[in-house]
């Protein structure tokens, strides 16, 4: 199930979807007999067109909802997950230090040690100086730095995020990629990332998947070519170029 190489040294989680169906009302059939593994530790991004199934594929894994027909199975069982989406969700009278301790808070931790591990990770997200303000004083990508923070305070070994740069603009976004790239390298956590951006899913996944548009089927699987450090200089360069040629090629493709 797992890449041994990968699994040595991770600290994720590997998972193995058998037969996935998920059915809406009116039967509507979402995704049809989906197979896929994910080594632990895998960074792992997910394309496809707009009601192709990504957003469902992500909530399943979640186990916020469940499959309709077949399985999900995971290893280890029983693991913290966290899920990062598009908008921060940030209360807005609690300051960043505060939203970032949530989790904690809500698990039963004690003030001062849920307040440690908050700063800590905020240091990482490179937020150690904006502990206390409150969400209405951040930039949108601020925003989402303590929504990434939030998530990894309860140091999950499985990472999911649905499409969270999307509404970034460009240059808070690419700074965004290579931070949280860092960060997944540093804890070797599994990320599961699904994107409607072609140079996101390629510069920041080790792998990636492009569903088709009807009945969640998998176009193309490839494990990209390119460094394992990826800075904002890997942008200009050919490597690039081509794995997101290969993509465009599959999202095109009917």
């Amino acid at each position: 199930m797992t890449n041994p190489k990968v699994a040595e040294t991770a600290r994720g989680v590997a998972l193995r979807l058998q037969r996935v169906r998920r059915v809406f009302e009116n039967n509507l059939v979402v995704i049809e007999g989906m197979d896929l593994d994910i080594d632990a530790g895998e960074f792992l991004a997910v394309l496809g067109p707009s009601g192709c199934g990504k957003s469902t594929l992500l909530r399943m894994i979640a186990r916020l909802s469940a499959p309709d027909g077949g399985r999900i199975v995971t290893e280890p069982k029983q693991f913290q997950t966290a899920f990062v989406f598009q908008d921060a969700h940030l209360l807005p009278w609690r300051t960043v230090l505060d939203n970032t301790a949530l989790p904690l808070e809500l698990k039963g931790t004690g003030r001062e040690a849920r307040h440690a591990t908050a700063r800590a990770v905020l240091a990482q997200v490179g937020l150690a100086e904006a502990e206390a303000r409150y969400p209405v004083q951040l930039s949108s990508g601020m925003r989402m730095r303590v929504s990434l923070a939030r998530a990894l305070v309860t140091e999950p070994r499985l990472l999911l995020m649905d499409e969270p740069f999307a509404a970034l603009d460009e240059i808070t976004r690419f700074n965004l990629e290579v931070q949280l790239r860092d960060l997944w390298q540093r804890r070797s956590m599994t990320v599961i990332f699904v994107t409607h951006s072609i140079s996101e899913a390629a510069f920041l996944a080790n792998r990636a998947v492009v569903m088709t548009r009807r009945k969640g089927g998998i176009k193309l699987d490839r494990r990209t070519d390119l460094p394992a450090e990826r800075t904002n200089d890997l942008r200009s360069d050919r490597r690039l170029g081509h794995e997101m040629k290969l993509l465009m090629d599959a999202m095109e493709e009917e």
